[in-house]
């Protein structure tokens, strides 16, 4: 970005002066309303309106006394006619009288106009000290307040910031500013100072301020402020006071401060730095001004009484892009209307701060304006013209002969937000820029060595364009407002020094053949891709994930890879691209360990897609990985050179194996080898979560806790085997003389964490994993997978005891004899089937305790679905056969397997299960926050190893 800092407390008055008296016109137009403080609702009493005139803080005397403390806001006295209550303190508004801000409506008593700091949203681009765009996507069906017009968000029609706390309607989105967090530097500013990043409204249950230590929060109004870093709360009267460092709050020891994250992003949407999953978003993209579909309904407070058979909806357009695109504003105004009556209320639906006699209204394929004598009635047309159909008219500026100009001078640390510089017909980017080093007092610079910036602050994307510098600004500044005013409100201009920046952007390209070489890696690059070889290598190779990292020093030629990848297929295979940031490691402070945390959103109905969101608002947006967009491989490659760092995984168990796999092919690729790894279960079974006591499964908790425990966590060791299907023991077959032994082709090799099944388990298992491909819109609930699994179970009563006449089994190369059993089951940790325990707490003096880190296998039997039912139920246990670390099996024919939940058919042949090299270490949740934790707990949602202490 261009700029350093966030956004923070109230605007500087010293250089908002002459937009705040822009606001003027808003209170002056109504210095002649019964006595200057009588509301203008129909409804409002003349003997209480009189009375109020008096001691009425709007009467034009004292009007301007309010416009610092309240910028931008235009307020009317209403009359309420149901409960309502104050958007600076969130009191209840006793009385009939309200003070409402016919712009953003926001609602306050009489005596808060004194003290008002939060500003109209139509000043809000005026606060954006460094501009970031937002990643809106759907909203969650909590209740919320809009950020830009300050009513509910419920229903379909509302979107929410991936990265920030910002709430709005779908057709307000375009009216919010690039306010989100800054998350990173992008190599053209340092980060010298953090400090607050604040947010209005939408704060938890029971917040309170952090200068007063009242309580703050509101489930009626928007209101309070929260920085959305650090997590504190205040007032919005009280923030200002409060220290503007931030220190990252309770989380700063796992979050990765944006200092240390650095990201070349100029040609990239946020949507692709956060590697945010587009699928759910290409109807955001589309989304602008509502247009004839789906009108705005006329801006009416529904708490204010007025007779609405006065009143009347005009299309109007705010430039030649709405037009051409359909997408309009309806603004209510009264049936009988003047020129002057419209062209206000049209600047207050589009939240223009600025004087309506600056602007004025030409009708829809016209040139002709609307005079100030002309007068609307009921239709939108001309009094003369009352049988013409309704007209739409577009809100144009008038073309003035010398503008003022703000210019953002970001290279020098003045301390000033902007320079003001008055400009003409005849002014240039080169006279500009002098200007400015004149009035900066810097003569002594050569203009020529910096560049006049214009950034388009939109609320989705940040455009960024250098002008040339025989460029005429006014004609720039009108054009800009020709094509549309709300864009000409969120559009400023900087002046940069022109350096030549490094440009590393670092593409991370998936899906490609396993285990090549480098040079046939290059090879496909070059071919599928086309990339020019001088602007683009390979930095980092990750053969056995099939993935490489390309280094790119071209914004435009890293635009045009990761578009084109996301097309491509290699030997069928799709390719995935991610945009990878850079961790400077030496920036982390001392004894920082940030948590790298993966969703599976997927998992877990839509919870695993509420805690992506609320992870990426609690962290850091980059330490936070959807895992089903481009798998573990990115998050690990981000982290690869961090010193200290741990895992946090939530998921099912296949998900954790999935991590833990891929942790295990790179690990020798990490500065941090061993990181430790913790679980948020969202699965069905999640038996490792229970051995961890995690818990039996994710029912709400806040994020926030998880993140707490998770950092008081205890690290514990836990085997992980490696299991060899269709194996053959060469040596064996060829001193049986079978010639051909040598030509078999290799085993497949499958990684397993907690257990692996032989015969009717993995029999029910494959049923029910059959029916949930068949239909998986039916498997979003655990209950309802528990209650399925049982279906299947049933079905297989009927089957007999004949799975050891298929069975060879060796364990330490010990044959051992098979009873008869109709299921075979290893077990690496004492939890199987959602918590049972099927190895029993009966002492046995043949067999060891089991333990998650002995580097032994415990070997079971079930005798069929009725003895699985009983171990379900607690009733019995399984039939203990043996322990091992290094077992053998033949299988004579095809039969029924899985491993962690995951089934198949497997051929006849050889298995062969041993371990699977180092141990890896995991969190257990400490006993003492297990305690504290809240909410009805599972019978079984701790196994015996968390009973036991898990050794």
């Amino acid at each position: 970005m261009l700029t350093s800092g966030y956004r923070e407390g109230p605007p500087p008055p010293p250089h908002c002066d002459f937009l705040l008296t822009s606001r003027e016109w808003c209170f002056a137009s109504r210095a002649t309303m019964a006595e200057c403080g009588v509301a203008d609702s129909p409804s409002a009493s003349p003997v209480h309106g009189k009375k109020k005139a008096q001691q009425s803080p709007v009467c034009s005397s004292s009007r301007s006394r309010y416009q610092v403390g309240s910028p931008g806001h235009c307020f009317k006295r209403v009359t309420l006619t149901k409960p309502t209550f104050c958007h600076n303190c969130s009191d209840f508004i006793w009385g009939l009288v309200g003070f409402l801000c016919e712009v953003c409506n926001l609602m306050c008593h009489e005596k808060c106009l004194k003290n008002l700091r939060v500003t109209c949203s139509c000043m809000a681009p005026t606060l954006v000290q460094v501009p970031v765009a937002h990643c809106f996507g759907p909203a969650g069906l909590k209740k919320r307040f809009c950020c830009v017009c300050r009513k509910p968000t419920e229903g379909n029609a509302s979107l929410r910031c991936e990265v920030c706390e910002m709430h709005v309607h779908a057709d307000c989105s375009v009216f919010s500013c690039a306010d989100c967090r800054l998350c990173h530097q992008d190599g053209t500013q340092t980060l010298d100072t953090f400090q607050h990043h604040w947010r209005e409204g939408n704060l938890p249950t029971g917040a309170r301020c952090e200068g007063c230590r009242r309580s703050c929060a509101s489930s009626d109004v928007l209101a309070g402020m929260r920085c959305e870093w650090c997590g504190i709360t205040s007032h919005a009267a009280c923030y200002a006071v409060l220290p503007p460092a931030c220190k990252l709050g309770r989380l700063a020891s796992v979050l990765l401060p944006p200092s240390s994250v650095q990201l070349s992003s100029r040609n990239y949407s946020k949507m692709h730095c956060y590697r945010i999953a587009e699928g759910s978003h290409h109807d955001m993209d589309t989304l602008d001004e509502v247009g004839p579909s789906s009108p705005v309904a006329p801006r009416e407070t529904p708490q204010i009484s007025s007779s609405e058979s006065a009143k009347q909806a005009v299309r109007v357009f705010d430039g030649d892009d709405a037009v051409k695109r359909g997408a309009f504003r309806l603004v209510s105004v009264p049936r009988v209307t003047r020129k002057e009556e419209l062209v206000e209320a049209a600047l207050r639906a589009f939240y223009l701060p600025d004087a309506p006699q600056r602007y004025e209204l030409q009708a829809l394929g016209t040139l002709q304006p609307l005079h100030s004598e002309d007068v609307l009635n009921r239709n939108g047309t001309l009094e003369h013209k009352k049988d013409a159909p309704p007209e739409a008219w577009v809100l144009r500026a008038v073309p003035l002969d010398t503008e003022v100009l703000k210019v953002h001078a970001c290279w020098l640390k003045t301390g000033l937000s902007h320079t003001s510089i008055s400009i003409s017909r005849s002014s240039t980017v080169d006279s500009v820029l002098k200007e400015l080093l004149v009035q900066l007092g810097r003569q002594e610079k050569d203009s020529s060595n910096f560049n006049l910036v214009e950034v388009h602050m939109g609320s989705k994307q940040v455009l960024r364009q250098v002008l040339t510098g025989e460029e005429l600004l006014l004609d720039k500044l009108q054009e800009i407002r020709k094509v549309s005013l709300r864009q000409m409100n969120q559009t400023r201009f900087y002046a940069t020094e022109n350096r030549n920046h490094v440009i590393q952007v670092s593409l991370l390209i998936g899906g490609l053949p396993l285990l090549l070489p480098r040079e046939e890696y290059t090879q496909l690059v070059q071919e599928h891709l086309s990339v020019k070889s001088h602007l683009v290598t390979i930095s980092h190779m990750y053969g056995s994930q099939g993935a490489v990292v390309l280094q790119v020093s071209c914004f435009s030629e890293a635009e045009r890879v990761y578009m084109l990848a996301k097309d491509t297929a290699v030997c069928g295979k799709q390719l995935t691209t991610l945009v990878i940031p850079h961790i400077l490691h030496n920036k982390l402070a001392r004894g920082a360990c940030p948590m790298l945390v993966f969703v599976n959103p997927k998992s877990g109905g839509m919870k695993g897609r509420e805690l992506l969101y609320n992870f990426r608002k609690l962290l850091n947006p980059h330490q936070v990985f959807d895992i089903s967009n481009g798998g573990p491989l990115a998050g690990f490659h981000t982290f690869r050179e961090v010193p200290r760092f741990r895992v946090l995984v939530c998921g099912g168990d296949g998900t954790v194996g999935w991590v833990l796999g891929v942790l295990e092919a790179i690990r020798h690729k990490l500065a941090c080898s061993e990181p430790a790894m913790g679980i948020v279960p969202l699965g069905t079974g999640n038996d490792l979560a229970r051995v961890l006591r995690w818990g039996p499964g994710y029912s709400g908790e806040d994020p926030h806790h998880i993140l707490l425990s998770l950092e008081e966590a205890d690290e514990v060791l836990m085997d992980r085997w490696t299991i060899l299907l269709d194996a053959q023991d060469l040596s064996e077959d060829a001193s049986q003389g079978d010639p051909d032994s040598g030509y078999l082709e290799p085993p497949k090799i499958v990684q397993m964490n907690n257990y692996f099944g032989l015969g009717i388990d993995a029999e029910v298992s494959l049923d029910f994993h059959q029916a949930r491909e068949g239909d998986p819109d039916k498997f979003t609930s655990r209950f309802h997978n528990k209650g399925v699994y049982v279906k299947v179970g049933l079905q297989k009563l009927s089957h007999t005891r004949n799975l050891h006449k298929h069975l060879r089994l060796q364990v330490d190369k010990q044959e051992i004899e098979l009873p008869n059993i109709e299921g075979l089951i290893f077990l690496n940790i004492p939890s199987w089937g959602s918590g049972a325990d099927l190895w029993g707490s009966e002492g046995d003096s043949r067999f060891g305790r089991p333990r998650i880190d002995d580097g032994m296998l415990e070997v079971l039997g079930v005798t069929g679905v009725v003895h699985m039912g009983q171990v379900q139920s607690g009733l019995r246990s399984g039939i203990r056969i043996a322990q091992g670390n290094y077992i053998r099996i033949t299988v004579t024919k095809p039969i029924p397997v899985q491993v962690d939940g995951e089934p198949w058919i497997q051929s006849s042949g050889h298995i062969i299960i041993s371990a699977a090299g180092p141990k890896v270490r995991m969190l257990r949740k400490s006993k003492q926050k297990q305690k504290k934790s809240s909410g009805t707990k599972d019978a079984r949602s701790e196994s015996p190893s968390s009973r036991e202490g898990g050794h």
